[in-house]
């Protein structure tokens, strides 16, 4: 009995810490050798090795019976684009640090994100800011369960940093490793603030650079309802707001929607997209042009900034931004309304739709986008704007949720050589397509790198 145990235990040793096993057993298991770990979860390989392998289901009953999940302690790293985050949450939902590395000064010098700028800012100051999550909660990395860092989607040069570092963290303490979707984990951290937001529910995901609408049925398996063709809203609010000369030290996206509470929404005919095409797909470059022409029309010189302009100057760009906030956000409507009703098809028992991502802060979205959902018999959660935007807790408790279903790679080698190739996905569908919703429209981007995050997990399930 003692024999089976211990073999078990030892192949287990990558759920858990070696505090919460009890110093009498620990003791026993020492003269042991040690089986070898097969993980499930096979995401932080090189790109060399795609296969998912898995750890016995067997052997689930005597991970729960040794460790619960709120006895879990995770740090999350985010590095996918512009800010480098991470923290510290337990497996009961609390947050123990969060930290962010803002490059808002990059941003307003370059007029959006530069990747190799981006880059060197996030190496500059990763190890500080992964130290002061682990100092502001009181931890070691001794104390942590396992290490959880976004893999993608993302800019690679700075997906880079973040892996490397986490890498390099979980190798030197023996710490599982879990690889990230970004948009997956935008999507579950509605489920560590809402703790009663239960499966099957829609999302909608807003970025910088992805407009998502998805039908999570289960976790990590998710339908694809709408995508964008080409630019997202983030994108959008954010260079239509550099050219009509908002500050953009704090991203785009505020500098605009603040501006647009002084404007006249319904003074410049913006069209709405993809009126025509009866999907849930999203596009902003046409938009994007169609304020460009605004703006060249009014004779608005983006050269010269709001804070200078005069009250002629200042009044025409309110009314471009407000005008233009109408439209896109109009865009997410219409596609949200048509979406719900796919959904309805596929789960009628849906109850919710969760909005996040960075443009998930804007009040105006949320407003109207409520309006939608109420209409529709659903109710609207949104994460607080601090956990919309990216950031190190959503990727800790998306960490959380697939570790508690044995989903992890084992601690990668104390002494990694530096030319390991890391296994980046910066084009990484996060669920399938749904097939009745294929758009029209112009071709989507459809260069990918890697299966979707869905298709991969479904297929572990089936080779159990």
């Amino acid at each position: 009995m003692l024999s089976s145990l211990s073999s078990t235990i030892s192949r287990l040793n990558l759920f858990c810490p070696k505090p919460l096993i009890p110093p009498s057993l620990s003791s026993c298991l020492k003269t042991l050798k040690p089986l070898p770990i097969i993980p499930r979860w096979s995401c932080l390989h090189s790109l060399s090795t795609h296969s998912t392998s898995r750890l016995s289901t067997s052997l689930k009953p005597q991970f729960d019976a040794l460790v619960s999940k709120d006895d879990l302690v995770v740090l999350g790293i985010e590095t996918s684009c512009d800010d480098t985050a991470a923290a510290v949450v337990r497996g009961n939902g609390e947050i123990l640090s969060q930290v962010v590395s803002s490059q808002a000064d990059l941003l307003a010098k370059y007029g959006g994100v530069a990747p190799k700028m981006a880059e060197e800012a996030h190496s500059q100051v990763i190890d500080q800011v992964v130290q002061e999550a682990l100092d502001k909660a009181n931890l070691t990395a001794r104390n942590l369960s396992a290490v959880a860092v976004t893999i993608g989607p993302g800019l690679s040069l700075c997906l880079r940093v973040g892996v490397r570092k986490a890498r390099k963290l979980a190798g030197s303490f023996n710490l599982p490793i879990i690889g990230i979707h970004h948009m997956e984990a935008h999507c579950l951290v509605a489920r560590l603030i809402e703790r009663e937001l239960e499966f099957p529910f829609m999302a909608l995901l807003i970025s910088g650079g992805h407009n998502l609408l998805i039908l999570a049925h289960d976790l990590g398996h998710y339908i694809q309802l709408g995508t964008t063709i080409d630019d997202a809203i983030g994108e959008a609010y954010d260079k239509t707001a550099k050219w009509l000369g908002l500050d953009m030290s704090r991203s785009g996206g505020p500098a605009l929607e603040e501006l647009a509470q002084e404007g006249d929404a319904e003074s410049i005919k913006f069209s709405t997209p993809m009126k025509q095409h009866r999907d849930c797909n999203f596009s902003y470059a046409g938009l994007k042009t169609q304020v460009r022409l605004a703006i060249g029309s009014h004779n608005i010189n983006p050269e010269i900034p709001i804070s200078s302009a005069s009250s002629q100057d200042r009044r025409s760009r309110a009314d471009i931004a407000a005008s233009f906030q109408r439209v896109a956000v109009l865009h997410l409507e219409e596609r949200c309304d048509r979406a719900i009703e796919w959904a309805r098809k596929i789960e009628p028992s849906i109850k919710h739709l969760v909005v996040s991502g960075g443009v998930a802060s804007n009040q105006y979205v949320r407003a109207r986008l409520d309006h939608v959902v109420k209409k529709n018999n659903l109710q609207l959660v949104c994460p607080p704007p601090k956990l919309c935007t990216d950031n190190g807790v959503m990727v800790a408790w998306t960490g959380i949720e697939h570790f508690c279903m044995g989903r992890f790679d084992p601690p990668p080698p104390a002494d990694e050589h530096e030319d390991y190739v890391y296994d980046l996905r910066p084009r990484w569908p996060l669920g399938e397509e749904y097939a009745e919703g294929r758009s029209e429209a112009r071709s989507l981007r459809t260069a990918r790198i890697h299966p979707s995050l869905t298709s991969i997990i479904q297929s572990s399930l089936q080779q159990q």
